[in-house]
């Protein structure tokens, strides 16, 4: 499937408390705007009172001061949840997430140098710390908006892999593939889906060259196996700029970008985020 991303219009949104989103109201609970598809692998972005309190089966979710909030559901999550918002009057109101089951493609990728399947013990050490580095540029929870605008996609070209797929390395059964990747030739702009500071640009041994953005509330775009990084840690970029070129560095056996979204240490579908309401 051939995407034209960086050219296609985006269409345009109604604007609801200040946010570009696809909203939906609970009539039962008017007070509640959520966007997002309620199934497994899914961000969702919402937004109550201001001073409300909201908690995601008993844990408490950061609520900014507009309001907003975000929520995830990892690729296995159960599919009822209870959502419950206590309004700065003290009203609470309880509603039941009902969210879809998804069902995930087996992906066999053969022909990898061996060493990326199994890496020697010499290395080890090496992907200790690159874990540390990533882990450490997607904590925190900034208080910036950006998480709750539109998405784009962040390259152009055919989708060749997708999120939960399980994957088959050289005859190996690995961990789920938790991106989305898009092929195209070396050199492709990778652009930012969506504004973001930059927390981490370094050359890892799977990923590559690599970049994580930070687009607030605890969600960070992970963009893997680029041929060159044009951005620093600390960098602001605004959506549409660029932060490097599609390569195959890393684990890869073609060019590619695999492009990844996390909420903290939960790893979600970006895919979603730019296809839900199109």
């Amino acid at each position: 499937m051939k995407l034209s991303v960086l050219s296609a219009p985006i269409a345009t949104m109604a604007l609801l408390f200040g946010l570009l989103l696809l909203p939906s109201v609970d009539a039962a609970d008017p007070s509640l705007v959520i966007n997002g598809k309620l199934t497994q692998g899914s961000l969702i972005r919402g937004q109550v009172p201001k001073g409300s309190e909201v908690r995601l089966n008993g844990q408490k979710l950061t609520v900014n001061r507009q309001g907003k909030f975000v929520m995830g559901f990892e690729r296995e999550a159960e599919t009822s949840h209870t959502l419950t918002i206590v309004t700065p009057d003290g009203e609470t109101h309880t509603r039941t997430l009902n969210i879809s089951k998804r069902d995930y493609d087996i992906q066999r990728i053969d022909g990898l140098d061996q060493n990326m399947v199994s890496p020697p013990k010499a290395v080890l050490e090496r992907i200790r710390n690159d874990s540390a580095r990533v882990a450490r540029a997607r904590s925190g929870t900034r208080n910036y908006d950006a998480v709750f605008t539109r998405f784009s996609w962040p390259a152009e070209g055919p989708i060749t892999g997708v999120y939960g797929s399980q994957r088959i390395l050289n005859g190996e059964p690995k961990r789920p593939h938790y991106g989305v990747d898009v092929g195209g030739p070396v050199g492709t702009p990778i652009v930012a889906p969506t504004s973001g500071i930059v927390t981490l640009a370094e050359d890892l041994y799977y990923s590559g060259n690599t970049v994580i953005l930070d687009h607030g509330m605890g969600v960070f775009s992970t963009f893997l196996h680029l041929d060159t990084m044009t951005v620093t840690v600390g960098d602001k970029l605004e959506k549409g700029e660029q932060l490097g070129t599609l390569g195959a560095t890393g684990r890869a056996t073609g060019p590619h970008l695999d492009w990844r979204l996390n909420l903290g240490p939960m790893r979600l579908d970006p895919q979603l985020l730019v296809t839900d309401g199109e």
